[in-house]
């Protein structure tokens, strides 16, 4: 695990990776930024009203610590939008440059398979999505208890990046086969790399940049352990 994440700061800022990651990321944040102007105050207004109670004033406007903890919380729920929507992008649109530039840095021999499609890449973000929201969400209820919602928020976003991005990392090289044995093996290493990588992504102006990283070393580590599984010796089979 540390040395995936060692392996991949020179390769962050290369050339290929940046041209690759630069349009996805961007039009996620765009997206993200003109809902937020737009829908931010209503979804704030929302939550004050009928998630903590707030009754508005005679000229309908809210304050009192009901107004400021539904600002807090549509504040953090955009981060977690933004945070889902960079990986997603990584994911699904430039991790086939992350792999081909690490491939061909350090694996030009690793033989590619194929067998990870678009359309599985699809189908992994979306079940990722899927079971990543209504946990997230669910953990809003330890917003009082600070150092409980942090924890709960970590080990998440630690299960999204290695959930999102170990299928593409392996998409190229590892057949079907290999893919699930990877990760049925290197579970708990996959895991450690995401909660590691997952605090980068609440660092201001360090998280600009934590996804393109999450996507560089989870490629490191799969690669490693698709190289590692190929050179393990084959268990004899015995001839009847």
């Amino acid at each position: 695990m540390r040395r995936a994440l060692r392996r991949a700061l020179p390769v962050l800022f290369s050339g290929g990776v940046l041209g690759a990651v630069l349009l996805p990321l961007v039009a996620a944040a765009v997206v993200l930024v003109v809902v937020g102007v737009w829908r931010f105050d209503a979804i704030a207004r929302w939550l004050a009203v009928h998630a903590f109670g707030a009754e508005p004033a005679a000229d309908g406007t809210l304050a009192g610590w009901t107004a400021i903890a539904a600002g807090a919380t549509t504040f953090v729920g955009f981060v977690a939008a933004a945070l889902v929507a960079a990986l997603v992008a990584i994911a699904v649109f430039a991790m086939p440059a992350i792999v081909r530039t690490v491939a061909a840095r350090d694996y030009p021999a690793l033989e590619r398979r194929r067998g990870g499609t678009f359309a599985g890449s699809l189908a992994n973000a979306a079940v990722a999505i899927a079971v990543f929201v209504p946990l997230w969400l669910a953990s809003l209820f330890l917003l009082p208890l600070p150092p409980a919602f942090i924890g709960a928020s970590l080990l998440l976003s630690g299960w999204l990046n290695q959930r999102l991005l170990r299928y593409d990392a392996l998409a190229e090289h590892a057949d079907a086969a290999e893919m699930r044995t990877v990760v049925a093996r290197s579970r708990r290493r996959l895991m450690g790399l995401g909660v590691a990588l997952a605090p980068l992504s609440y660092v201001p102006v360090v998280n600009f940049v934590a996804p393109l990283y999450a996507g560089v070393a989870f490629t490191y580590l799969c690669l490693d352990e698709l190289a590692t599984l190929r050179a393990a010796p084959r268990a004899p089979t015995t001839e009847r």
